[in-house]
């Protein structure tokens, strides 16, 4: 009996190793260093030690079509002689057992930057470009519990978890990550990963991180900054620069502002623009060109392909497993363990051969061989590139062609769902050229009165700048004027005044309210009683 026992325990130790190709990117040591860390090590002798529980919940992520009987005997399948053979209920107390804590010890070991600075693609200039991104569909079970944690879908489905990540754009390698539920902002979880920004980075963003403190905040850890800022904004013109840039500030941080226009030309002839205005904080526009820049923020859709291989690739669009928001949070560092580790397979494979693009190593390629491996034992103690690495270069995609594909929402419960007629292609496109415009700083803005030139009238009378105001609004029906460029046309009159009569006009029905801060005419209708 104690023979047997004793079989049945190295078996369960080994089915512990039993990563395959992945194993030396998570070795036994490292596991093992983790758990004693975290105080997760098992206080009595088991047939499914800790280990085991930390191989089997990323083996989880690599075959998340199946339940928790079949991912273990895929974990096990080749090991030879006496195996464990754990019920789902065992392998849900191993999971609780372990706990959450090594998991998100172990990521934030696997994960950071992980080219060096010869890679293609990695680098501009002497900065490592990196981005910022938030990413909302990863769908958890209705259950109550989750539901008390994430809330409810808006928009109805399962609900939602926010995770927020700073990613490598060179190979897609995830720098930190934090999650948690979608009614926090993206900027909120953005601030706690400033910690991994240093200077010898270059940050990119979208217009969804604008923001006067966020800006001072990455600012503040010496990164720099090339995002895109929203169109309402009016920085000054400080001093126009050659490149048809211009300097300027926001907050308290000096930058520069870069206005282009992008138009698209694709192979069957279709043409369509687009309209780019970025802050970055690279002064020097010698060295750096607008131009340049330009076309490097197209490197934060790098961003995009990193979700897609987490979203779908590994997940294939699947609900999460966990019940409960402890179960949750522990499988989603495992996700993210097992994305990271794969991508370091990737990185090694590219770095293995100089000159070689991690944009044509492929992720599928990576994630499929990983798993044949795994259910064959293969490449355990394997040193070197393994045969992952090998699969990967046998397979290289060619360099990538420029090409043009609008994202599209296919859930119908989504709020993105309808896409607006922008001009976009329906469909993938392959693209001939592009041609990118800068377009000159604005013409400084005039400058409001300090006080409201009086307009008396009398009682059942249209005053003179009203009159003004509704012919101006009835000659372009269909504009929807700001608050400030009413004000700005009048000449006499502070936007706080202006604010107030506008809201006096709509009330009387002379001009109408579109939405909020824009107001546009109604049908003429006479004198005002």
């Amino acid at each position: 009996m104690a023979i047997t026992r004793t079989v049945t325990v190295a078996a369960g130790r080994f089915a512990a190793g039993q990563l395959g190709g992945l194993t030396p990117f998570l070795p036994f040591e490292l596991v093992d260093a983790v758990l004693e860390e975290t105080r997760a090590v098992q206080q009595r002798l088991r047939d499914l030690p800790s280990r085991v529980g930390v191989y089997f919940l990323v083996a989880m992520c690599l075959f998340p079509e199946v339940g928790y009987r079949l991912v273990w005997d895929r974990l096990t399948s080749g090991i030879d002689g006496v195996r464990p053979a754990p019920s789902a209920k065992g392998l849900r107390d191993l999971r609780r057992r372990v706990g959450c804590a090594p998991m998100k010890a172990l990521f934030e070991v696997v994960a950071g930057v992980l080219s060096p600075p010869r890679t293609p693609g990695v680098r501009f200039g002497p900065y490592r470009t990196v981005s910022f991104d938030g990413c909302s569909s990863i769908k958890t079970p209705d259950s109550e519990r989750n539901r008390g944690w994430l809330g409810r879908c808006p928009h109805g489905g399962y609900p939602q978890i926010e995770l927020m990540t700073l990613v490598e754009t060179g190979t897609r390698s995830v720098i930190g990550a934090v999650f948690g539920p979608t009614r926090e902002g993206e900027t909120s979880y953005a601030t706690r990963l400033l910690n991994h920004l240093g200077p010898e980075m270059l940050v990119l963003w979208d217009r969804g991180f604008d923001s006067n403190d966020f800006l001072a905040a990455v600012h503040a850890t010496g990164a720099h900054v090339v995002g895109r800022i929203r169109q309402r904004r009016r920085p000054p013109v400080l001093t126009a620069l050659p490149d048809s840039s211009y300097l300027s500030v926001i907050g308290t941080v000096a930058v520069r502002i870069i206005e282009a226009q992008a138009s698209v030309t694709c192979a069957d002839g279709s043409t369509f623009d687009g309209s780019y205005r970025l802050v970055t904080t690279l002064l020097d526009a010698r060295r750096y060109p607008a131009d340049r820049l330009v076309r490097l923020y197209h490197e934060r859709w790098e961003h995009e392909s990193a979700y897609y291989a987490l979203r779908h690739t590994i997940l294939r669009g699947r609900v999460l497993r966990s019940c409960d928001p402890g179960g949750v949070e522990q499988e989603m560092w495992a996700l993210l363990i097992c994305y990271q580790l794969l991508r370091r397979a990737i990185a090694e494979a590219a770095e293995s051969r100089p000159g070689t693009d991690p944009d044509r190593c492929g992720f599928t390629i990576a994630l499929h061989t990983a798993r044949d491996l795994l259910v064959r034992a293969e490449e355990v103690f394997e040193q070197g590139i393994g045969a992952i690495g090998r699969r990967i270069l046998s397979e290289l995609a060619p360099p990538r062609r420029p090409r043009v594909s609008t994202r599209k929402v296919k859930s119908p419960t989504s709020r993105y769902a309808e896409r607006k007629m922008d001009g976009r292609p329906d469909q993938s496109r392959t693209v001939t050229s592009v041609t990118i415009a800068l377009l000159p700083p604005p013409p400084p803005r005039p400058a409001l009165p300090a006080t409201t030139v009086p307009d008396y009238v009398g009682r059942g009378q249209i005053s003179n700048r009203t009159t003004r105001v509704l012919a101006v609004l009835q000659a372009e029906p269909e504009r929807q004027w700001r608050a400030r460029e009413i004000a700005e046309l009048l000449g006499d009159v502070t936007l706080v005044a202006t604010y107030r009569q506008l809201a006096r006009w709509t009330e009387r029905g002379l001009i109408k309210r579109v939405r909020t801060g824009r107001y546009a005419a109604t049908t003429p209708t006479g004198t005002a009683t």
